[in-house]
């Protein structure tokens, strides 16, 4: 059998012996060249190129340009009026041009064509969402539901993500997402916690990514969302300031400033909120064999007061050493500080009779302070699209919490929680463009992560040693990666294969438990791709990904803020593999309508679930103390479909929905020894299915206003131990330009109907319960923007630089 190296430079082998196996037609000529914006020199993806015959017009030759703006188009020879043309753009006409050799008819820029109408005005903007082949682009700038917002709401509007009313981001149901900030992994210590922070409009772009190729980290199962940044790239002196009120209070100020030249680019983003997040959740639990002395039902009503105070800075500096040279270097800063105020009411009933009441306050406070350094380094040579990309990044996190807890009955208690993260990573890249329509890649990247979690909890000043722990996590992966892709007339493939060396420490230093996982992997992946027609591709694609266990995962320190209802961690945790096969077809019906579907099937082997069983222990009254906790379970086999729709019906009424479908079957059981001493056997085998769509309407009103509309619903879903309710919410918008156009006034409402709500049942063998969670109630957020020396709908993105990402483009 070939060892792994050997099977590794096989793979390398035949991917270049592919590569260079290209046939060209003999009686073709090639009409090659480039598209872009005359005002910002940005490629214009899905331009359209018509040939058409001066001797004979019935003859007809056609094509779009790819995401490089680039096109290549067979001929016959002969004279050829040439068009060139984008929406909203003034087209580019090049007559009686004769056609004898492959031609190359080298950058060709369009001017923009915004025009004024009576009683509408048309803007040069594109939809909000872009739908290509092997991702899905959102445009922030470009949705007023996210203003006044944060990240985490960005995300809750896009198509294909769902974020949980905890925090949780899901792609396509899964919550196994991988969150990068500008191609990095984001270096926050609680992700969730940090995405609520950043302000919405510091965003530009999120690219939704469902199955990567072997250039991104194996890390996600579910695919990754790529959270691009804003950069100015226009000359001189230039930026945005947002002001936000609202209610609930969501008060905040957030300015952008850009000052760029031909040889250097300054840039920064500071902000300030000021959010009340007030919410609650409700436990009624049954228990179904209760002893004489302990109640049939316990309800658990709990309200939230959170209360978040946040800075969020950044500033940064490019340096272009020459016209194909860029060196960039930034620093982030966040800092917050949090209250969360909780009255838990605890009552009992015995004999369908209300028997006692007990009363528990919760004081919970926050300190976060993150700081990030990163520096890119860019050399494009010669040959477009030839280019080396150097990355580094380094950031330290610290994360305090205290919390106060207060019991009419039973022993009063104080917690703690003190984490600190160090994270470096440091990456390089490198793109070769062979030949026409041909791309070799390769890279290295290395990330180290260390993470001290110390967690106690006192009872009347007495330390509780088994709800207590001082966690220390240090990961070190390096992995390498290589990528090759051609075009062949319509047919196109990317083939990858990445190797990743993990070095996994899981230490519990007060107890001298050490633990150490070594393991490596390759990651695999391929795409391929046919071009129907102008109109249409398909494309099918499979990967291989990874999910390590981090964080609160593996403590295994309890959340204290119910006494009944423990969560703990498993510090024995497995990684999660996961083979990822997705089908894919795209079409475009006019420039109205562009449809995109996909079918998908992901196969995930130790997959993460989470179990709920009796710890055998009780509280003071009698009343069962019941843990949820992760394990490892055997098999996860999910698969479905989706759609996503952009349809522009009118030029000023823009629409796009997204639909998905999937079934989730889990096979295996959870096997453990309980407080009896008896070996408990759960079956976990479950099948469920379940759907979610979202509607997303903006409609151009006269006198410069725009009304958008979102709706959104998830179906229900089975778990193991119960169900999950279906989850129904809307947001609603409305702005409208003032100052000529210098200014926008915005005023949205989330969850217009006040219902986002998390609503589980679970059934155990000796608990049945039935809990409410609703993490922020209906929100109005009025904002106002102010724009100078900016357009309003001007694209951003850091001048010289490419995709951040790391990597080249997709070929074809």
């Amino acid at each position: 059998m070939k060892s792994p190296k050997k099977n590794f430079f096989t793979i390398l082998f035949l991917i270049g012996f592919i590569g260079f196996a290209q046939v060209e037609s003999e009686n073709k000529l090639k009409v090659t060249g480039k598209v872009i914006d005359k005002s910002s020199n940005f490629p214009l993806e899905y331009s359209t190129i018509t040939i058409k015959s001066v001797n004979n017009p019935s003859k007809i030759f056609g094509g779009i340009t790819d995401n490089k703006g680039e096109f290549s188009i067979d001929v016959d020879k002969g004279k050829y009026n040439i068009v060139v043309e984008f929406i909203s753009f003034q087209p580019t006409e090049i007559k009686n041009k004769t056609i004898s050799e492959d031609t190359n008819l080298g950058t060709i820029s369009l001017d923009e064509g915004a025009k004024l109408l009576n009683e509408v005005i048309i803007r040069n903007e594109t939809t909000s969402v872009e739908i290509k082949l092997d991702k899905k682009v959102y445009n922030v700038g470009k949705d007023l539901m996210v203003k006044g917002g944060t990240v985490s709401d960005v995300l809750d509007n896009i198509p294909s993500v769902t974020v949980d009313v905890d925090g949780t981001i899901a792609l396509r149901g899964n919550d196994n997402v991988r969150v990068l900030i500008d191609g990095k992994p984001s270096t926050a210590i609680n992700v969730s916690d940090a995405l609520r922070l950043i302000p919405a409009d510091a965003i530009d772009r999120v690219e939704v990514i469902t199955n990567p190729s072997a250039r991104y980290d194996a890390e996600g199962g579910g695919g990754l969302l790529n959270i691009i940044l804003k950069k100015g790239k226009t000359n001189g002196l230039n930026g945005t300031i947002i002001g936000t009120a609202g209610d609930p209070a969501n008060h905040g100020i957030t300015g952008t400033l850009n000052y760029k030249t031909d040889e250097f680019n300054l840039f920064t983003t500071q902000g300030y909120n000021y959010r009340n997040n007030p919410g609650y959740s409700n436990v009624d639990t049954e228990y179904l064999n209760p002893s004489a002395s302990s109640p049939t039902y316990i309800y658990e009503r709990r309200n939230n007061d959170r209360l978040n105070k946040g800075y969020n800075g950044g500033f940064g500096f490019e340096w272009f050493l020459d016209d194909n040279t860029s060196w960039t270097n930034s620093v982030n800063y966040r800092k917050n500080s949090s209250t969360n105020e909780s009255d838990v009411v605890y009552t009992n009933i015995y004999n369908s009779l209300p028997n006692s009441i007990r009363n528990r306050f919760n004081n919970d406070l926050g300190n976060g302070e993150d700081v990030e350094f990163n520096s890119n380094f860019i050399k494009k040579f010669k040959k477009d699209g030839h280019k080396l990309t150097v990355d580094f990044q380094t950031s330290l996190n610290k994360d305090d919490n205290s919390s106060e807890i207060i019991d009419s009955q039973f022993a009063n208690a104080n917690t703690f929680s003190i984490q600190r993260q160090n994270n470096n990573l440091i990456a390089t890249d490198y793109v070769l463009p062979i030949g026409e329509g041909t791309q070799f890649e390769a890279g290295y990247r290395g990330n180290f992560t260390t993470q001290n979690t110390d967690v106690g909890i006192f009872e009347d000043n007495v330390l509780d040693v088994n709800l207590s722990s001082t966690l220390e996590y240090k990961e070190k992966v390096n992995a390498l990666y290589t990528q090759f892709g051609t075009k062949i007339k319509k047919f196109s493939f990317l083939l990858g294969l990445r190797w990743e060396d993990s070095n996994i420490d899981v230490n519990l230093l007060d107890t001298n438990d050490y633990n150490n996982k070594k393991y490596n992997n390759f990651f695999p992946s391929a795409f391929f791709t046919y071009e129907i027609n102008n109109e249409s591709s398909a494309s099918i694609s499979y990967s291989r990904r990874i999910r390590r266990p981090r964080g609160r995962f593996l403590n295994p320190s309890s959340d204290f803020s119910s006494n009944i209802n423990l969560f703990q961690g498993n510090p024995d945790l497995d990684p999660a593999m996961t083979d990822a096969f997705d089908i894919g077809y795209l079409t475009k019906f006019g420039k109205k309508l562009t449809f995109n579907t996909s079918a998908y099937v992901n196969k995930t082997t130790d997959v993460f679930t989470f179990v709920r069983r009796d710890s055998g222990e009780t509280t003071a009254d009698g009343i069962p103390i019941i843990l949820f906790n992760p394990i490892n379970l055997a098999t996860e086999y999910r698969a479905g479909f989706e759609f996503t729709l952009n349809y522009n019906p009118y030029k000023w009424w823009r629409m796009n929905t997204n639909f998905n479908f999937f079934s989730l079957e889990t096979q295996g059981e959870n096997t453990y020894i309980d407080f009896t001493g008896s070996t408990i056997i759960q079956d976990l085998n479950n099948k469920t299915t379940t759907w979610s769509t979202r509607l997303n309407s903006k409609i151009n009103l006269p006198y410069s206003i725009d009304w958008q509309t979102n709706l959104f619903y998830e179906g229900d879903q089975k778990t193991a131990q119960g169900t999950r309710k279906g989850l129904l919410s809307a947001n609603i918008a409305l702005s409208k330009d003032v100052l000529k156009e210098k200014g926008t006034i915005a005023l949205n409402v989330s969850d217009l109907f006040n219902s986002r709500i998390r609503k589980i049942e679970t059934n155990l063998e000796k608990i049945s319960s039935y809990s409410e969670f609703q993490w922020r109630s209906r929100q109005i957020t009025l904002s106002f923007t102010y724009r100078f020396n900016k357009k309003k709908n001007e694209k951003e993105g850091r001048g010289n630089q490419q995709d951040n990402d790391g990597g080249g483009d997709f070929p074809g």
